[in-house]
């Protein structure tokens, strides 16, 4: 791999060279992996280990930069410097296997751009256009009637039940099944009936969305996600969501229908949503909440049922006081109830005081 200069990694990154630009840097590494010839990166996080790293060089911090003697490249945003760095090293992602495999199958009336890859076992059915550039990976299945924005990729074993639209530059990795039936079913009193589910999946340019996602068609109409949103893996999204543009939902999230998640949204991991609730542009919802109404734009809820955070906090901590003032109550009712014994026998000797008289 050929090596640049931290000087010049520095001006490509994005950040303040400070100490020696000569250094020569290789590639990218761990704080605790790291040795002679790599850059690593850190945060508030790491302060121990950018003490006792070997990397000739790291990204940081202002906060942190009389923790590592050596060069360092100091950035208002570390993690961000952090990505433009391993773009420069390694590129966007891996090379994909290029052509139509022998044993992929395409449909009737599909339209093709330039340079589309269809991989081993793939069936991309009639109707759909695939635009340029677009890898669809071994054993895929594109259903009638898709649209895939050109520069998207399908990893393996991804499927697009029917009129699924991708936008451009949207990654779907393995195992996601997107269009899926939604989950209606209407009960007469003794069995449930299945509600037809006719509606699409839309999901828009520059999406990524981890592996094991599922994404469902609208009953009606459909289920959308915004522009550059990403989806950490094993995330489930009902019928009718509607997701915002630039949102980020970690793994294990649960999204009832015809739930409505803004713009520049964050979610922590195994958070779940009622249906039919609103949360607002630019909320931060902490893991494992459950959020039973909507939440309010730029407000940050966490706990079950979710509460605005700063309440949150003092609710868990008067909960792990839960012994102690358990005990002080109990000691409290047996000090009551012996003074109740004295004030009886108090009473009760004056009451025999009266009677002598």
């Amino acid at each position: 791999m050929k090596g640049l200069t931290l000087d010049q990694v520095a001006k490509l990154v994005g950040g303040e060279l400070v100490g020696d630009g000569s250094v020569p840097i290789f590639g990218i590494a761990p704080l605790d992996e790291a040795g002679e010839g790599d850059l690593s990166f850190a945060d508030t996080r790491h302060g121990e280990l950018v003490r006792t790293t070997k990397a000739s060089a790291l990204i940081l911090p202002a906060e942190l930069k009389d923790e590592f003697p050596g060069p360092k490249v100091i950035s208002p945003n570390p993690y961000l410097s952090f990505q433009r760095a391993m773009l420069l090293f390694y590129g966007q992602h891996t090379e994909l296997p290029r052509g139509i495999h022998r044993t992929a199958v395409v449909g009737k009336g599909v339209v093709l751009g330039e340079r589309v890859s269809i991989g081993p076992y793939a069936v991309v059915e009639e109707g759909c256009e695939i635009g340029d550039g677009v890898y669809i990976g071994a054993g895929c299945y594109v259903g009638p009637r898709c649209r895939i924005g050109p520069g998207s990729r399908l990893y393996p074993h991804v499927v697009l039940y029917p009129d699924v639209e991708l936008g451009r530059e949207v990654v779907v990795h393995s195992g996601t099944v997107i269009g899926a039936d939604g989950f209606g079913f209407a009960f007469d009193g003794r069995e449930y009936h299945k509600i037809p589910q006719v509606g699409r999946v839309v999901i828009e340019d520059g999406v990524e969305i981890g592996a094991q996602v599922a994404i469902d068609r609208a009953t009606l109409g459909c289920t959308l996600v915004g522009k550059g949103t990403k989806i950490d893996n094993l995330v489930q999204v009902a019928h009718n969501v509607k997701i915002g543009p630039h949102t980020v939902i970690a793994g294990q999230v649960g999204i009832s229908g015809s739930t409505k998640v803004g713009a520049y949204v964050q979610v922590g991991g195994q958070a779940g949503f009622k249906d039919h609730i609103e949360v607002g542009e630019g909320a931060k919802v902490a893991a494992r909440s459950g959020v039973t109404k909507s939440v309010p734009p730029g407000t940050q809820v966490s706990g079950y049922p979710a509460r605005p955070h700063r309440r949150q906090l003092r609710i868990e901590a008067v909960l792990s006081k839960l012994p102690e003032l358990m005990r002080l109550v109990m000691e409290q009712q047996e000090r009551i109830a012996r003074l109740e014994e004295i004030l009886g026998k108090g009473e009760q000797d004056v009451e025999e005081a009266e009677d002598d008289r």
